[in-house]
């Protein structure tokens, strides 16, 4: 390619990436300090907003080969096969939300680049009067709300039944990193399915991501009921904290169900089906459901959060003798808010209460801190949450055998040195 064929496609590129910064701009009243902010945030996403400079692209192609797109140091995160964790110490000290490069990964295969430019979709079945197709101009030429949310894997958690209830469960050996709040704009769900004529007669609908197949279960889909997908908060969400949406959480467009397992708030969305009738996928019959002794064969599947508290320490922690502050977050997918935050020293023998902050927003979490004048020794630190609904965190779980939804008081060991 001659000199001035490269500046020509250059010139090009760059155009094309300010008419898109344009539209986003007017149509979500941006100033031009945020769009220059979007800007950063589309180089960064490379060829996952299919508008980089062609001098990118290559290095794009060779990018795809990693399951992962955004660096994922282990000071940051615990690399869990195509998962990352977030380590909790990370949050010390952090604001409400979750920094981007900071947010937990959940990938069932790898993390696809896809163009935002050719991305579609499909909204069809026996559950719509007309069957649809969207591109991304179209959703953000669509009103736009802004929610901030908890996002959770339903296996958060799950290493503790083997650690602390002796009965180990297969799956990523998450500790309890596997959510973030985020501030997600979108637009909601049933504004779309509006627009494909959703009958009343329609029962579930079946959103399906368009990352690469997992091995003999096709793509992943995870049917939803119709109430739930039509719920104020259920979005199509096209940003995150303000930027683009990354390209490892879901981008050009996620799924975002609040309060229910985060199976169910699919990245990369492509399609929805919408039926009269139930649907069903892997991902709400063999995977996401409770099997075990004290679970019957038609118990529902994985839904609903319980409570959960996180100590923004190392696990296991190490701290200096003295009078010590420490911090944590509590959340709850049923209830709407924490009602009350409690932290024992001394293993659950004797508790006192923290000392909770706002915000408290629904279905995301509580901040708390609590002081601890600490003498040297080993300790076992335990903290429980009670929600608005009066669910509070139990010292133990009846098992499943697929290590869903572990929700209660973690033992988390610190070691006060003198």
């Amino acid at each position: 390619m001659t000199h001035d064929e490269l500046k020509d496609e250059a010139v090009y590129d760059r155009d094309r990436l300010e008419r898109h910064l344009w539209q986003i701009q007017r149509t979500t009243g941006l100033d031009r300090r945020k769009v220059l902010r979007l800007f950063a945030s589309s180089l960064a996403v490379g060829a996952a907003g299919g508008m980089v400079p062609g001098s990118m692209r290559q290095a794009s192609a060779q990018q795809a080969l990693t399951p992962i797109v955004k660096p994922t140091p282990s000071d940051l995160f615990y690399t869990l096969g195509t998962n990352r964790e977030m380590r909790w110490e990370a949050m010390r000290g952090q604001d409400y939300t979750v920094p981007n490069e900071l947010f937990f990964v959940r990938n069932h295969t790898v993390t696809p680049r896809l163009a935002a430019d050719t991305w579609r979709l499909q909204i069809f079945g026996s559950g719509v009067a007309t069957p649809i197709e969207l591109t991304y101009a179209d959703l953000l030429d669509m009103e736009s709300v802004t929610r901030t949310r908890a996002i959770e894997c339903a296996g958060n958690a799950r290493s503790f039944f083997g650690s602390q209830q002796g009965t180990p469960a297969p799956g990523t050996q998450w500790k309890l990193g596997a959510i973030g709040v985020a501030e997600w704009e979108g637009v909601p769900l049933w504004k779309v399915l509006k627009k494909a004529g959703v009958k009343q007669t329609a029962v579930d609908i079946m959103p399906q991501g368009l990352d690469n197949p997992v091995t003999g279960q096709g793509n992943v889909r995870r049917p939803l009921p119709i109430e739930k997908a039509l719920d104020k908060d259920t979005l199509l969400v096209f940003r995150m904290n303000g930027e683009v949406l990354p390209p490892d959480h879901g981008h050009p467009v996620r799924l975002l169900v609040p309060g229910w397992g985060g199976i169910s708030s699919i990245k990369w969305i492509g399609s929805i089906e919408v039926s009269e009738t139930p649907l069903f996928s892997p991902w709400n019959t063999t995977q996401y459901r409770f099997f075990g002794p004290e679970y019957a064969p038609d118990f529902p599947p994985v839904t609903t959060h319980k409570v959960k508290s996180a100590l923004e320490l190392p696990f296991p922690a190490t701290l200096q003798a003295g009078r010590n502050m420490l911090t944590g977050r509590s959340w709850t997918g049923s209830g709407k808010k924490i009602h009350r935050v409690e932290v024992s020293f001394d293993g659950g023998f004797n508790w006192v209460r923290a000392r909770t902050s706002g915000p408290d927003k629904e279905q995301a979490w509580t901040r708390w801190t609590v002081m601890w004048d600490a003498m040297p020794g080993h300790y076992t630190v335990k903290v429980r949450a009670t929600d608005s609904d009066g669910l509070v965190q139990p010292d133990s779980l009846p098992f499943n055998s697929q290590g869903y939804s572990f929700w209660a008081v973690v033992n988390h060991p610190v070691t006060v040195n003198a």
